[in-house]
């Protein structure tokens, strides 16, 4: 399949309106799935997309159908609920999920595709909305290597760095195990700087020490650089979806009888600050909700 390959596109929000946007201008014809907020579609559609009316429609027009909500129910009643994909399935059809999925969800839905000829891919992305508009996108491919090959040509429109991470599964359980790391990351943070407030730390000096050492990273750069000047936003992930991930991965690592001690305290840690008030804000706000908690602040009032 080349680059005149139909696409199909469920879920042109804050992430997918970008990676839809790239697919039209880039020369795919695009059909989109219309939903209550009007802007998204309207931009694509006055761009050329199509818009269809239910999923199962979109399959009817489409070659590769990419998926972009928020999790596993959402995936599953878009390929179960009434004009669904299942309804619209078919030999040749690939159905690409770049949601951040539950590896046992995903694996259900692709041997029932399969039974109709239908190639379910999962392929969860890294990076921000601004990186998705910009074409930069970070994406994690799991696949056989024929599938693979077919849709890469779409995926490069909206994608800096393609992963084939491994076979069908694999991708959703990379991106798990990606985000616990990347989330941790941020729950040791929002502690160590209320610890350091705490104790008195100068923490425009703490993060010029960190960030020059061993302990530094890219979330820590994301997070902190802003936090300290009174903004959370720096890493651009809302803290509930990050709640949502860390419960998938929790529900990973028990299904492979693993232990996950840090991993149900950094969802715990996320938890509270959702139950906090905070999980409509962005990932920072964890150093929000251990201020609320402790009745420290990191900036002086």
């Amino acid at each position: 399949m080349t680059a005149k390959a139909k696409i199909g596109f469920i879920g042109v929000g804050m992430m997918g309106h970008g990676m839809a946007k790239n697919l039209v201008q880039k020369g795919f014809g695009t059909r989109v799935l219309g939903n209550r907020n009007r802007k998204p579609v309207d931009d694509l559609v006055a761009l050329g997309a199509v818009e269809s009316r239910h999923p199962a429609d979109v399959a009817a027009g489409s070659d590769i159908v990419f998926i972009c909500v928020t999790g596993s129910p959402q995936v599953e009643a878009i390929v179960y609920g009434d004009n669904g994909l299942m309804s619209g399935a078919r030999q040749g059809l690939i159905v690409v999920d770049c949601s951040t999925s539950e590896p046992d969800s995903s694996a259900r839905i692709h041997k029932d595709l399969a039974s109709k000829g239908t190639v379910f891919v999962d392929a969860p992305l890294a990076r921000t909305p601004k990186e998705a508009e910009e074409g930069r996108l970070n994406v994690m491919v799991g696949a056989e290597s024929g599938a693979f090959a077919t849709i890469r040509p779409a995926i490069e429109t909206f994608a800096e760095n393609i992963f084939h991470v491994g076979g069908p599964g694999a991708g959703h359980k990379t991106k798990l195990i990606n985000n616990f790391i990347a989330m941790g990351h941020a729950a040791l943070i929002a502690e160590a700087l209320i610890a350091g407030a705490k104790a008195g730390v100068d923490l425009e000096n703490f993060f010029k020490v960190v960030s020059v050492g061993g302990a530094n990273s890219g979330i820590f750069q994301m997070i902190v650089s802003k936090a300290l000047q009174g903004d959370y936003r720096g890493l651009q992930f809302g803290l509930s979806l990050a709640q949502k991930d860390l419960r998938y991965y929790t529900h990973m690592t028990e299904s492979l009888d693993l232990p996950g001690f840090l991993g149900e305290a950094v969802h715990q840690s996320f938890v509270q600050a959702a139950a906090l008030g905070f999980g409509s804000k962005m990932v920072g706000s964890l150093i929000e909700a251990q201020e609320k908690v402790t009745g420290v602040r990191i900036r002086k009032q």
